[in-house]
């Protein structure tokens, strides 16, 4: 049995090889059921949860990603959420990989906004605003800068302190990197938007997007969480990694769907559509573009496979 810990599989899932992964596993889909939500008690401490997300593909692989969030773990100096995918052979149900949970996530995470922007972006996208600077953040732009000819990255973050950390750590030949206070002003001169955070307010506006640009939003995974206004989604064409997902969790569309600024036809394709030919994507220079993503377990699927057959075959 394989087991890849967080360096090993970053390793075994480059750029380029994840997001055609992405691409063969929406186009050609996979057996995704709905996710497993369990409370877990923990005597004397709020309550845990656990999540498990399996998926597969018949005769060939299974696999289920396990999540536990343990609130109590901040008072212990732990990480409050663990994670591990385990990935099993769809003929013998052998177990072949224990993958690392967490990277896997980040990775594919971006990966499918990378995918999405393939479709979505402007050709000759070069400017790129990152809005927040947690984990995601460097792998979104490393992702976004593997499809599109990002020269210049700009971030912004509510603690500059963070947003500095992390444009000290992007190294890529050719692009230069620089750190804004001033949202409107970086959002105005972008061609790509990336935003992941926790934001429960809108961040970016409508009004600030300018004619050509693709808005990529990642967090704001709750009903309750946004990351960008009315006049965004109004403005823009709508495009989702999964229509189910991001219907009733993205609080992104769900709020302006809630509020009948939009029904549930205003998002023109999904990824399965988009990577299968039944919609273009991009159709005008001008046209403003947004992809909202919430996550979905096929992502993990093609990731977990991607990262086993690499490791074997080294």
């Amino acid at each position: 049995m394989l087991v890849l810990n967080e360096a090993e599989t970053r390793a075994a899932l480059p750029w380029g090889d994840l997001i055609e992964a992405l691409r063969t596993m929406f186009r050609d889909g996979c057996e995704m059921p709905v996710r497993h939500h369990h409370d877990v008690a923990v005597p004397g401490e709020d309550a845990a949860t656990l999540l498990l997300m399996p998926a597969w593909q018949p005769g060939s692989y299974i696999g289920v990603k396990m999540v536990s969030v343990f609130p109590g773990n901040t008072g212990r100096n732990l990480p409050a959420i663990h994670g591990s995918y385990l990935l099993s052979s769809g003929k013998t149900g052998e177990l072949l990989a224990i993958i690392d949970g967490a990277e896997l996530t980040a990775r594919r995470t971006a990966a499918a906004s990378a995918l999405a922007a393939d479709y979505l972006a402007a050709k000759e996208a070069s400017r790129m605003l990152m809005v927040g600077a947690g984990r995601l953040s460097l792998n979104l732009i490393e992702a976004h800068a593997s499809v599109r000819p990002i020269s210049e990255v700009t971030i912004w973050a509510r603690d500059a302190r963070k947003a500095e950390a992390t444009a000290a750590q992007l190294d890529l030949p050719g692009v230069t990197v620089s750190v804004s206070n001033d949202l409107e002003a970086a959002a105005r001169q972008a061609d790509i938007i990336s935003c992941a955070t926790l934001s429960s307010e809108p961040l970016i506006r409508g009004g600030w997007l300018k004619d050509g640009a693709h808005l990529d939003l990642v967090g704001a995974f709750k009903p309750s969480m946004r990351e960008s206004d009315d006049r965004a989604v109004e403005r823009a064409t709508l495009f989702v990694d999964t229509r189910d997902g991001a219907l009733s969790e993205g609080g992104d569309l769900v709020q302006p769907l809630r509020a009948g600024i939009i029904t549930a036809g205003s998002v023109k394709a999904d990824l399965a559509e988009l990577t299968g030919d039944r919609h273009p994507g991009r159709i005008e220079a001008g046209e403003i573009t947004l992809f909202k993503s919430v996550g979905a377990a096929l992502e993990d699927l093609a990731g977990a496979i991607l990262a086993f057959e690499r490791s074997r075959s080294i």
